[in-house]
Order: structure tokens, then C-alpha cells, then sequence
């Protein structure tokens, strides 16, 4: 394929390894899905897709990068809503706008996050939990590894009417530690993160946010049959690019992510990490990040959550 202007070299694209931004560490979920998707995609473009691990700040730090970044195809983001809706959301003065500072590549796939309570808090439902936490106003706490976890669980506090304390953690490993000793009553947090305790009985598991039943966790409910039908936070992870990349080279890169996505042996690696793959056109990603944007922003709104600046 030969691509017009933008690129660094009229040639076929890729003609040199490509750079793929992940703003979490190595290890997490996020970085292990990237890897996976960047073998294979390596193989079928012939190029390296090499990973480059951005944490902090929310993605904030990756996205600022990312966004200054040349447009010539040869350095793309696995971005989370994190990055791209959380924020912009909670941020009296984001450093990007989502909507205008990247371009859309594809709607990689959704994160399964899990409602989870303290297993000493007498409560098997979360309309248990819910009339639990109204007879004690005040006395309960729930905690947040990242901006997915606050916002969700501040909207079933904000939503219920609740009166609960927010402790903020430095990610989910040191939060679920304190669910399990009983310093934090509740969290919503990746199914990594709390299944594994769910199974050896530490914690209880009352909902998954996401519209279908997870299939490591199919007997835990979702939002909607646990009474909350207007839940709507989608934890989602999406390819983007630097503003005004291309077409020619968005349509490979995106035809790209979707070979790999249908193929066998990825589908199982994904599935391993509770991970439902979305494929997408770019437009159908951008739509999706306009939409969570406002989701997110009416969720700070109604819970009075404080902007950071």
C-alpha cells in the first residue's frame, strides 16, 4: 500500500519497528494485553512493535506524550477511559482534549470490574450492601485503585444515597489488601485483582459492571440484575494515534488489530485476562469516547466529587 503524505518515507507502511505506549506498568493487564496484540501484529506487518511503558498520573503522562508525538503511524497508545474520559472529567484543566488531540484507531476491547465487599459485612447481595451501608451512615469506607474504581463505586453511593468515606489507593494491590483485612468495606476493582481472593474466601463479589455475566465469575450478577439498570461506566481499552494520522495508515493499523483479534489463540489469552474483545471502525471508538466522556463527567457531577486541577 502506498500512502500519501503525512509519513515519514512514501514507502510501504511499516518500514521500521513501530511504538506502542502503554501508561501502566509492566505486568499489569493492560501491558499484558498490549503484549499479546504486539506479537502477533509484529508478525503480520513485519515490523517490531516495540512496548514502551508510560505509568502515572492516570495516563495523563502517556496521552501528553502521545499527543506531541509525529503522526507518521510509527507510534500508537493502548489507552484506557483512565486516560481518555477519567481525565478529562475530574480535571479542572486537562492537559489534552480526547475529542480533538488523537486519533481513533480501534475499540480494542472492555475490562470486567467487580463490586467487592469485606466478607464480615452481612451482606450476600448488593441491595444487601446498599440497606447495610444506609443503617450505618458514616461508618463505612470504600477505596479506589484507579479513576474507573472511584467513579463506579461513587455512582452507586451517589445513586443510593449513601453516606460512605473515600480512601484513595496508589492501585488496586494495596486497596484489596486493606478489603480483605477489613480497613475499607468496599471497592469495585478488575476481576484480576479480586477474583482470585473471591475464590479463596476472603472477599465477596456482588455484581460485575460490565452488560453480560463474566465467564470466571458466572454466577455473580450484573449491574442491571442487581437492581441498577442505568449503570452505565464501561471500562474500555482503545488504539489511538496522534492527531491527524493518516487514513491510509489508521485503515492498517486497524485492520491489523482486528486480524489478530480473530484469531484463536489470542481470543484465549484475552479471554484468560477476563477480556471481551470489541473490534471497531475508528469513527465507532470516537463515538464511544465522546459518549464515556459524558458518563464520566455527569458521574462527578451528581457524586460532588472535587476536580483536581
Amino acid at each position: 500500500m502506498i500512502l500519501g503524505p503525512g509519513l515519514a518515507s512514501a514507502g510501504e507502511f511499516p518500514e521500521r519497528p513501530m511504538r506502542l505506549i502503554v501508561h501502566f506498568p509492566a505486568g499489569s493487564s493492560t501491558d499484558v494485553i498490549a503484549r499479546v496484540f504486539a506479537e502477533k501484529i509484529s508478525q503480520k506487518l513485519g515490523q517490531q512493535i516495540i512496548i514502551d511503558n508510560k505509568p502515572g498520573a492516570d495516563g495523563a503522562i502517556a496521552a501528553t506524550e502521545l499527543k506531541r508525538s509525529p503522526a507518521d503511524g510509527y507510534t500508537f497508545m493502548l489507552a484506557t477511559n483512565s486516560a481518555m474520559s477519567g481525565v478529562p472529567a475530574t480535571r479542572k484543566s486537562p492537559p489534552y482534549d480526547v475529542t480533538t488531540d488523537f486519533t481513533p484507531i480501534i475499540d480494542v476491547g472492555r475490562y470486567n470490574f467487580f463490586v467487592f465487599i469485606d466478607k464480615e459485612v452481612p451482606a450476600k447481595k448488593l441491595s444487601e450492601f446498599i440497606a447495610y451501608a444506609k443503617a450505618n451512615p458514616g461508618k463505612l469506607a470504600y477505596g479506589a485503585g484507579n479513576i474507573t474504581g472511584r467513579l463506579a463505586f461513587a455512582s452507586i453511593v451517589a445513586a443510593s444515597g449513601l453516606d460512605m468515606t473515600h480512601i484513595p489507593y496508589r492501585g488496586e494491590p494495596p486497596a484489596i489488601t486493606d478489603l480483605i483485612t477489613g480497613r475499607i468495606q468496599a471497592m469495585v476493582a478488575t476481576s484480576g485483582t479480586g477474583i482470585p481472593q473471591v475464590k479463596d474466601g476472603k472477599i465477596v463479589a456482588l455484581a460485575t459492571i460490565l452488560e453480560k455475566r463474566s465467564a470466571i465469575a458466572p454466577d455473580v450478577p450484573t449491574m442491571a440484575e442487581a437492581g441498577f439498570a442505568d449503570f452505565k461506566i464501561e471500562p474500555w481499552a482503545g488504539l489511538f494515534g496522534p492527531p491527524n494520522m493518516p487514513k491510509q495508515v489508521v485503515a492498517v493499523l486497524n485492520g491489523a488489530f482486528k486480524e489478530a483479534m480473530a484469531d484463536p489463540a489470542v481470543r484465549q489469552r484475552m479471554a484468560e485476562q477476563d477480556f471481551a474483545l470489541t473490534p471497531s471502525t475508528p469513527e465507532e471508538l470516537g463515538a464511544l469516547v465522546k459518549r464515556q466522556l459524558d458518563i464520566h463527567r455527569k458521574i462527578v457531577a451528581d457524586a460532588g466529587i472535587e476536580m483536581m486541577q
